[in-house]
């Protein structure tokens, strides 16, 4: 055989073999891209995103969509051309495996995770846009998880009220941790509660829950990696009593991103006239009660998701910014929100053609 075919032949044998390692290879990488945008002011498969019953609504044009991220599943091994393939192209990001899932977790775990974050991020949707209409919520500090083998299991259950602990009255629920560890670890403390049953009664009568308990735990030590303390075994979250009510219907989504986008449709939907002017704007972000917006993750594949459906102007949290600036899609102008309050301003100059005076964002935040 000649020298030149045998060096071609050697080369060609060579090349299927790279790419067959490629394929086979895995690697621990998985892949985001955008996911599908909806309007929060209008229907997915054929029902309403928010209906509102009990409070005077009224029409709303325009777009105020919430967008998306998709991810590859926990158990998806990637081999090393998609990865390659995944860099190179402009619609996907590749991030390494433990950035999506932590700690080996599991398909299930993340997709229990994302549901419960979503529920939360509903309800902070809803006080954040009741308290810029300055519209009464009722809010109370509740047990919102309860830890298995830990002294509260059996104890405390998740949906009871916190009253007090120790006889100081609960305000808010980082005021749960700041008492119990006033303890060392083995001394008792006394939770007065309203027990989850008795909450739900009360609220199906529209009365205030008025029994309660006083229920004593013996404390713990803290097993992480942080300062000794006492603990109990709960994590305390906030519920709230709307004088309407509000819902909220998006299947297959998870994760508290879509926070800010719900609030803002909730407000268009109880104020006359439209927020866009009828102008295509999409957004992100977490919202808390107090309407702070707060960063989330994928944002490059957001913004290309919200261009790629029409959107002319993008919501984006200020600790965002930067990132979303990098490779900001044509036509898209990105406008910076901290508060729920930015975004209504924002929303403001847009329908009234005053672009020029937007907070956008940069390369530097």
């Amino acid at each position: 055989m000649p020298r030149r075919t045998a060096t071609m032949l050697a080369s060609t044998l060579m090349l299927i073999a790279l790419l067959c390692a490629g394929v086979l290879i895995p690697v621990p990488y998985a892949e985001m891209s955008p996911g599908p945008t909806v309007n929060t002011l209008g229907e997915h498969d054929g029902e309403p995103v928010l209906r509102v019953s009990g409070h005077r609504t009224y029409p709303a044009d325009g777009h105020l969509n919430m967008t998306t991220v998709r991810v590859t599943s926990a158990d998806f091994r990637m081999n090393l051309v998609e990865a390659v393939y995944g860099w190179l192209a402009h619609d996907t990001k590749v991030v390494p495996h433990d950035t999506l899932y932590p700690d080996g977790k599991t398909e299930q775990q993340s997709t229990q995770e994302n549901a419960e974050e979503f529920s939360q991020s509903q309800e902070s949707a809803k006080v954040a846009a009741l308290k810029e209409l300055h519209i009464p919520v009722t809010s109370w500090v509740i047990v919102s998880t309860v830890i298995k083998d830990s002294p509260a299991e059996g104890r405390l259950h998740a949906g009871d009220v916190i009253k007090a602990v120790d006889g100081t009255p609960v305000r808010q629920p980082s005021d749960v941790a700041k008492l119990v560890t006033k303890h060392k670890p083995g001394q008792k403390v006394v939770f007065t509660v309203v027990p989850a049953k008795e909450q739900a009664a009360a609220e199906k009568a529209h009365r205030t829950a008025t029994r309660t308990r006083d229920v004593t735990i013996t404390t713990t030590d803290s097993d992480d990696k942080g300062a000794h303390r006492a603990i109990v075994g709960i994590s305390a979250g906030t519920d709230h009593t709307f004088p309407f009510t509000i819902g909220i219907k998006l299947a297959d989504v998870g994760g508290p991103s879509a926070g800010l986008m719900f609030s803002l449709g909730i407000y268009d939907k109880l104020t006359p006239g439209s927020l866009t002017g009828g102008k295509f704007v999409a957004g992100t972000g977490t919202i808390d009660d107090d309407g702070t917006v707060g960063p989330i993750g994928g944002i490059e594949m957001k913004t290309v998701g919200a261009r790629a459906k029409g959107a002319q102007y993008f919501l984006t949290p200020a600790d965002n910014c930067a990132s979303a600036a990098k490779d900001t899609p044509s036509g898209l102008t990105l406008v910076k929100v901290k508060k729920i309050g930015d975004a209504l301003d924002a929303l403001k100059d847009i329908r009234e053609g005053r672009t020029a005076d937007l907070p956008k964002c940069t390369a530097k935040g």
